[in-house]
């Protein structure tokens, strides 16, 4: 239950949209109810605290009271998306903003699997740790000298991070080697990239957004598709699946940059402040090729914007399930400590549909995680797309065309990268400490199947028959080869082979055509609105 109440805590932290710039703006008109209400209601939180000060049990802080406690519920109270962070989660937050920062140059997760222990899920391509051979699977066991028994990933991570050109050693236990493994990395700058773009078939590209929370979404689109070469494309996949969301004003320059100059993109008002429009900068090259928008129900706030106003311009096919409906803008309000997330609008497509859906009467943890009801609500708002065509708002965004993807079974899950770290560890054992080399288009025999369902067997927890393996072998191969292309190539080469082998992803291949019908039957219908009246 902890586990699933960090996700939860998670997840509503990544789907934000933020509009950095408006905090200042918005805090100086803000207003109250009145100075009575205001003064009353802080002379009972006062006298609460000093009550609970005076007779509690145990000493209490100021600041667990305030910034743990009335605060955080204050907000809780509010919506399921203003927040308040501490200033490690905030200070951590600007970090992910500028997708730039001096270290070594990998990601490192908490692994609570086997023991407690900080390990490193990937040195990034090209980076110090990467140089210096630090690999997938590798747990760390000090910096500096530092033993990191006991520690939790955030403090490994600050002590890895330094100036650039500073020297750091890195002292890791790896499987298969019979002692302990140090490095001395010099720390550089590390730039880091949510984006990946690559033709999935001759001339059909493929664009993967992990999220919009950092500031170079765009401009690494831009340097991606100058060296794919855009003005080959003759279709685009942007996959939106799963991507959470993050800066308003990145999400607007990516969808605007494939609709016509000056089209809405997106607007938003809320009560201090008036409405905003924001509208597309076009790029000349992406307005030329069909596209079609892959989404689920993990798709959420900015990149519902993005999907959304294609949808609305007829600029794309949208693919998938039902969007999370998640329409509401946070802007930053740092504090002395922390800093406050908190609503301030609610956002609205091209053709005016709210996108956020129904969160009153329900806890935040059915908001979440309750089932999503695929099909537009019978009450639901219709709008129409440029071309004429119904659009459902107040539930997310509906998709044009349904893909229902199938449920994993029990064992699936217990395999899934997504959702354990089962094959992770196999990493470790099919590797035993030597450097991973794998040939290019390697797939698992079915020699190397026997041989990881043997090891699964003697796994804790989780349990199956030699039937269940045989029924389920073909997504568990999948698994086994994305996990050994992660750490004999890297993550962006297993991650590019998962997606060529992605059913939807070759079904919105198949979906192009209908994509193509829709630029055509808007474009005629701009023309007839556009022509001169006789």
């Amino acid at each position: 239950m902890k586990k699933r109440t960090l996700l939860v805590l998670a997840f509503a932290a990544a789907m934000t949209v933020l509009a950095p710039w408006y905090g200042p703006v918005i805090r100086a008109r803000a207003a109250s109810n009145g100075p009575d209400d205001l003064e009353g209601g802080m002379k009972s939180v006062a006298s609460a605290y000093a009550l609970i000060e005076k007779n509690f049990a145990d000493p209490v802080s100021s600041e667990k009271a305030f910034y743990q406690g009335a605060i955080p519920g204050m907000l809780h109270t509010l919506d399921p998306h203003s927040n308040f962070v501490d200033p490690a989660d905030y200070k951590e937050m600007q970090r992910k903003q500028r997708a730039a920062y001096f270290g070594v140059g990998m990601e490192i997760v908490q692994d609570t699997s086997d023991g407690d222990k900080v390990v490193v899920m990937r040195p990034f391509v090209g980076s110090p740790a990467w140089k210096a051979d630090l690999r997938r699977g590798d747990v760390i066991k000090a910096v500096d000298g530092h033993d990191t028994t006991g520690m939790k990933s955030p403090e490994v991570a600050d002590l890895l991070r330094g100036q650039r050109g500073t020297q750091v050693r890195v002292t890791v236990k790896r499987e298969g080697a019979p002692d302990y493994i140090s490095a001395e990395v010099t720390r550089g700058e590390i730039e880091t990239s949510i984006v990946d773009a690559f033709w999935v078939k001759p001339n059909i590209a493929f664009l993967r957004l992990d999220s919009f929370e950092a500031q170079n979404v765009s401009r690494d689109i831009e340097a991606d598709m100058r060296k794919l070469g855009e003005q080959n494309v003759q279709g685009m996949i942007i996959d939106l699946r799963g991507n959470p969301g993050g800066l308003v004003n990145e999400a607007v320059r990516v969808a605007g940059r494939f609709l016509r100059d000056g089209q809405i993109v997106v607007s938003h008002h809320g009560r201090a402040e008036q409405e905003q429009v924001f509208r597309a900068q076009a790029v000349a090259a992406a307005q030329k090729y069909p596209i079609v928008v892959l989404v689920d129900g993990g798709s959420a706030s900015a990149s519902e914007i993005v999907s959304g106003a294609l949808q609305d311009h007829d600029r794309a096919w949208v693919m998938g399930s039902t969007t999370f409906g998640k329409g509401l803008v946070q802007a930053q309000f740092p504090l002395q400590e922390g800093a406050l997330l908190l609503t301030i609008a609610h956002y609205y497509t091209p053709s005016g549909r709210l996108i956020q859906r129904d969160y009153s009467n329900r806890s935040f943890f059915d908001y979440y995680y309750s089932k999503r009801n695929d099909a537009p609500d019978a009450q639901a708002e219709i709008k129409a797309t440029d071309a004429g065509r119904k659009v459902y708002g107040g539930g997310g965004i509906t998709p044009d065309e349904k893909y229902a993807s199938a449920r994993l079974s029990l064992l699936q899950r217990r395999v899934s990268h997504l959702y354990t770290l089962t094959t992770y560890h196999y990493g470790n054992v099919f590797f035993a400490g030597q450097k991973p080399t794998l040939p290019q288009g390697w797939q698992p025999s079915d020699a190397d199947m026997a041989k990881f369902e043997a090891w699964l067997k003697t796994q804790p927890n989780v349990s199956f028959t030699d039937e269940e393996f045989q029924q389920n072998k073909a997504f568990i191969r999948g698994e086994l080869r994305y996990e050994l292309y992660f750490r004999a190539f890297d993550k962006q080469t297993a991650d590019r082979a998962m997606w060529m082998d992605d059913p939807e992803v070759k079904k919105g291949i198949e979906s192009l055509p209908k994509a193509q019908s829709l630029v055509q039957q808007v474009q005629k219908v701009m023309a007839q609105r556009e022509a001169p009246k006789g």
